[in-house]
């Protein structure tokens, strides 16, 4: 087993990611159950996962368990690692809250599913985009956790480009979805930050 596995702060990342893409697992499912009434999952939403797969799934793996991205190592000052793990706690439970609130509303992709519901209670009431707010959170807890400028802070760019290439379209479907109720939720939530940015 490659030495950086069983560094501290590594485990505490390696056991965040399981619990991240456990999250993913269990909401994932029941959803893919639901019949779309409306997919916007075409050349752009594939290509904007495929961008997102190597810095949140290969990169980290790579640099857990194999030498290869050893080139990239660089040491983090004391206090860092710890802002990082408690960045990552609260990304994980925002990221759980966010699946378990959308129940199956929630799609990996830009849809709307048969009775597809506006939900605006639970982590949803202040913020539009919680579960884009928890990975933001999650980004800048691999950074600070990953001694490692691919394997930590690669997400961050890949994460920038699928949010601001895909929130104005998500919310853009849910206005002809929802129509004024959901331009009034817009009026009083913030994308990601409690209501710091109104909509006319």
């Amino acid at each position: 087993m490659n030495a950086n596995v069983t560094q501290p702060w590594n485990m505490i990342f390696l056991v965040g990611f399981i619990v991240f893409v456990a999250v993913r697992a269990v909401y994932a499912r029941p959803a893919q159950a639901e019949e779309k009434t409306v997919s916007r999952f075409d050349g752009r939403e594939r290509l904007l996962l495929a961008i997102m797969f190597p810095p949140t799934m290969l990169l980290p793996l790579l640099y857990l368990f194999s030498p290869f991205l050893a080139f990239a190592d660089y040491p983090l000052p004391v206090p860092l690692p710890w802002f990082g793990a408690a960045t990552m706690a609260v990304a994980l439970w925002l990221f759980w809250r966010s699946h378990a609130d959308l129940g199956r509303n929630w799609s990996v992709s830009v849809e709307i599913r048969e009775g597809h519901e506006l939900i605006t209670h639970g982590v949803y009431r202040h913020i539009r985009h919680p579960m884009y707010a928890a990975i933001w959170l999650w980004a800048i807890a691999q950074g600070l956790l990953l001694e490692n400028w691919l394997a930590g802070w690669s997400v961050v760019p890949a994460f920038a480009v699928m949010y601001f290439l895909r929130v104005a379209r998500e919310e853009e479907l849910m206005c002809e979805s929802f129509g004024d109720a959901y331009r009034d939720y817009m009026r009083h939530t913030g994308r990601i930050f409690p209501r710091i940015k109104k909509v006319c």
